[in-house]
Order: structure tokens, then sequence, then C-alpha cells
């Protein structure tokens, strides 16, 4: 049922960001970030693409963490550190 749950909200989060970057409010790069970040334990393309990613942005790959978090505690409860 998680990995239902994961693919779900990933898959939302990505085409959410193809939306987001043909639509001047939203924010494409940051939603198709958090969609692969839902999805890399699942799809290796997107853990490989997240690793880049993490090398060469390190900023906005610490905002989308920190937003994935959010939504992770949200739906899945707190997270124990």
């Amino acid at each position: 049922m998680k990995k239902i749950h994961r693919h779900i909200f990933g898959w939302f989060f990505i085409v959410l960001g193809i939306l987001g970057l043909f639509l001047p409010v939203l924010q494409g790069i940051l939603f198709l970030i958090i969609g692969a970040m839902i999805l890399a334990p699942e799809i290796p393309f997107f853990d490989k693409l997240l690793h880049r990613l993490r090398m060469k942005y390190p900023g906005l790959y610490t905002k989308a963490t920190n937003i994935t978090k959010n939504i992770r505690n949200f739906f899945y409860g707190r997270e124990k550190t």
C-alpha cells in the first residue's frame, strides 16, 4: 500500500512540475524535483538524476528535501530521528 501511495504522489508532483514549466504561477522545477525525490527509491532513473542534481544545486536540493519531509510527515506521521 505504501508503494502505491509513493507512486501516486510522486507522479502527481511530476505532472504538476510539467504543468509548472508552462504556467507562470507554479514552480515547475521544484515540483519535478519533489516528484523525483518521492519516486527515487522505486525508480533508478530518478535516483541517478537526484544524485546529479544534489551535486550541481545543493540549495535547491535542500529546499526540496524539506518539502518532501513535510509531505511525508503529513501523510505518514512524524519521522523518527
